[in-house]
């Protein structure tokens, strides 16, 4: 029997109450989606403030910088104005070409101004049609987010101001441990370090062995680490699990009920990361709310399992979906539905991905009570409004123009085109 679990999880997001609520209750049992969404409204809304620029401002280039590990993306306009971001640098090494011979080629001469509906017009036959997934929308939005900087520096204005908001001042995080293969003592151990430096309240650990076929990585560990945390932590730390696509329906609903048991937060990528009708299954079968979305570059598959009630927490990739207009357009659906919404956060230990996050989380109108907090990121920055670090659970969000940073001059002269 289900009932209002949806109004539930986004009433208690918005007032602040989650950690509470999810400590003091079990997880409520989950509704069907809200009828009569209007996703097609949502998906054509326009979504960046930026009437005050009255002339075209031509791209005239579009180069991507190496220096070291580390590529960057540099945009210049005909009369002048510049950007300057961080790509996920990971994935950037190996897809250069596509975003040098498909991406930037394409929107060299075109109008900064009609971003919303250049990024769309790249699937067209000759340029990007049949090049899709993480390798297409990876190299779109590492373009669009020089864009955008260039934009808010145009305009003086933030991310978030772009997109029309207010944006939020600081963000709660949790922190990420990305260990598997440890004991279940040795990953509390770790669990508390993180929890340590970050000062915050929020914590995730893996468990399965990620795209395993149901095997975890040490026999047994998964079902003794999750009675094993809350034991530690108490009922005071907000607590998830994720997967990484470790199970079937079956073994996802065994793990999934021992985390209800110990009130989890959320249970993430039970199933197949593309296999959104399992995680569905999962998602029915249990009252635990379940995230997902990571790795997801389809529009239509996230808006079938927004619809469907496949996603509890909705969490598109800045990086991997295509860039901030594509996800902010997710995030509203997951609004309309009244599901949270929080940035995986792909791009760590290179380039920015933390700091592009925060400013997502900044400005949409259901961000979900923590965002994804994996360690900084090793390029070198200037930042007079926020020290970009954790403290007290929480990171400031960056104030001024685009990004709120500007990337060590040094570094970006020691920088070679590609």
């Amino acid at each position: 029997m289900k009932t209002n679990r949806r109004s539930f999880f986004t009433s208690a997001v918005a007032a602040g109450t989650l950690p509470f609520l999810m400590m003091s209750e079990s997880c409520k049992p989950k509704s069907d989606p809200p009828p009569n969404l209007n996703f097609d409204d949502i998906l054509k809304k326009p979504l960046l403030h930026i009437d005050e620029i009255t002339q075209p401002v031509i791209i005239q280039s579009m180069e991507l910088l190496q220096n070291g590990d580390e590529f960057l993306v540099r945009v210049r306009s005909t009369d002048g104005a510049e950007g300057i971001t961080a790509t996920n640098s990971h994935w950037m090494a190996d897809l250069y070409p596509i975003f040098k011979n498909r991406v930037a080629a394409f929107l060299v001469g075109k109008d900064a101004r009609k971003i919303e509906t250049l990024m769309e017009d790249l699937l067209q036959p000759d340029i990007t049609y049949k090049l899709q997934g993480l390798a297409l929308w990876l190299c779109v939005a590492a373009a669009e987010m020089s864009l955008l900087e260039m934009l808010g520096r145009i305009t003086d204005k933030s991310i978030g101001e772009l997109f029309g908001a207010a944006p939020r001042d600081s963000i709660n995080v949790y922190r990420a441990s990305g260990r598997r293969g440890n004991t279940p003592e040795e990953e509390v151990e770790y669990l508390q370090e993180l929890l340590e430096e970050t000062g915050g309240t929020a914590i995730k650990f893996r468990v399965g062995g990620q795209l395993s076929n149901n095997r975890d990585s040490l026999p047994g560990r998964s079902e003794a680490l999750i009675p094993l945390v809350r034991k530690v932590f108490g009922d005071d730390i907000t607590i998830y699990a994720d997967s990484n696509s470790s199970y079937d329906v079956a073994h996802a609903i065994r793990i999934g009920k021992m985390m209800e048991e110990h009130q989890f937060a959320f249970f993430e990528e039970p199933c197949r990361f593309d296999d959104i009708w399992q995680t569905k299954q999962v998602a029915d079968a249990l009252n635990i709310p379940i995230a997902g979305g990571e790795q997801e570059f389809s529009m239509i598959r996230f808006r079938w399992a927004i619809e469907n009630g496949g996603l509890d927490v909705v969490q598109p990739d800045l990086h991997y979906f295509g860039g901030f207009i594509r996800a902010t357009h997710v995030a509203l659906m997951a609004d309309a539905a009244g599901l949270p919404c929080t940035p995986h956060m792909s791009s760590w230990g290179l380039g920015m991905g933390y700091m592009e996050a925060l400013h997502f989380m900044s400005f949409i109108p259901n961000p979900a009570l923590h965002m994804e907090f994996k360690g900084y990121g090793s390029l070198p920055f200037q930042c007079d409004t926020s020290s970009l670090k954790c403290e007290n659970g929480k990171i400031v969000v960056p104030k001024g123009p685009g990004f709120g940073i500007d990337i060590d001059p040094d570094f970006v002269e020691r920088s070679v085109v590609v």
